[in-house]
């Protein structure tokens, strides 16, 4: 089995190409390994890269925290489907296992899984989806994991850029969308009544 570490500018995200099908890991030995390693935010990629994400600046953390309250108190009042936060991971239909900053799934599609699927990484992709971007985060990158949610099943997808004040919506079958400093944003009609204001996360 080879194993090659690739150098990044970023000091926060360090790929590790790794053959999982010669390594034969299945669903719920990466689970275990994302158990072992609390402390370190895990994701595979479809093409079998192991991505390990270490902990969160402050300043990101505090808005990443901002988002998903947010979004759990309008999915509480709706009941219609149930919020997840940073540190969960879904099992997409290309076999990526993603963890996004902040997710939402339609209680029907829920309902739909077993409970053995739902105490390890549920395989379904989020019906909405969000990535913050830190101050090392390369925005391409970001860009490509969100067309992937997209592809994937996701209906909507909000990309935070603090630094720039830039939002990117994605929607199935539209092209991207760049918001540059709005002052709210909506998620209708995927997320009725759902709107966040942005001065509470720049």
């Amino acid at each position: 089995m080879s194993r090659e570490i690739r150098e990044q500018t970023s000091l926060k995200t360090l790929p590790i190409a790794l053959d999982v099908n010669t390594m034969g890991m299945t669903d719920e030995q990466f689970y275990k390994l994302c158990r072992a390693n609390k402390e370190l935010k895990l994701e595979l990629t479809a093409q079998g890269e192991l991505i390990i994400i270490a902990p969160t600046g402050s300043l990101t953390g505090w808005r990443n925290a901002k988002i998903t309250h947010y979004l759990t108190a309008w999915s509480e009042k709706t009941a219609n489907g149930l919020t997840f936060d940073s540190s969960t991971g879904f099992v997409l239909p290309n076999g990526a296992k993603r963890s996004p900053d902040a997710s939402w799934v339609r209680q029907e599609r829920w309902d739909c899984l077993s409970e053995e699927e739902k105490e390890g990484f549920a395989p379904i992709c989020p019906d909405f989806v969000v990535e913050l971007r830190s101050a090392d985060d390369v925005l391409s990158k970001l860009q490509e994991k969100m067309l992937e949610y997209i592809e994937n099943g996701a209906k909507l997808g909000w990309l935070f850029d603090p630094k720039n004040k830039n939002v990117y919506i994605y929607q199935p079958n539209q092209p991207e969308e760049c918001l540059q400093n709005p002052e709210t944003i909506s998620a209708d009609p995927i997320l009725p009544g759902f709107t966040l204001k942005l001065k509470n996360i720049w």
